[in-house]
């Protein structure tokens, strides 16, 4: 599997929460947060970080000096989320994402190995 495959589909695992930051209809569609509520600027806000993970993904698919950051975040975001999926019981509403992040851990770490074997 090549390394731009590997980045590219990483960056995929980021794309759909990415675009909240241009739609936040996603939001509301994603996560259940309605319109009016105070979370909707804090998940917009979450969606501009999901949004510098994806670019970050796309530039490493391009340049392999940007690769072993784009490891680090894409491995900060999608580690993180899983653990905490476990730690607060599963939520089945989230089981979705845990499974493309879990996938998404494949195609990541083949690309991290080789970053950091460079």
């Amino acid at each position: 599997m090549s390394q731009l495959i590997c980045w590219l589909l990483v960056a995929l695992v980021h794309l759909v929460p990415a675009l909240a930051l241009f739609r936040p209809a996603l939001i509301t569609r994603l996560y259940g947060v309605a319109p009016d509520s105070p979370l909707l600027l804090f998940m917009h806000h979450r969606a501009a970080l999901f949004f510098a993970v994806f670019i970050a993904c796309i530039w490493a698919a391009f340049d392999p000096g940007g690769r072993k950051l784009a490891t680090l975040l894409a491995a900060i975001s999608m580690l993180s989320f899983l653990f905490l999926y476990v730690i607060y019981g599963r939520p089945a509403a989230l089981g979705t994402i845990a499974l493309v992040d879990l996938i998404g851990l494949v195609p990541l770490a083949w690309a991290g190995w080789h970053a950091f074997q460079q």
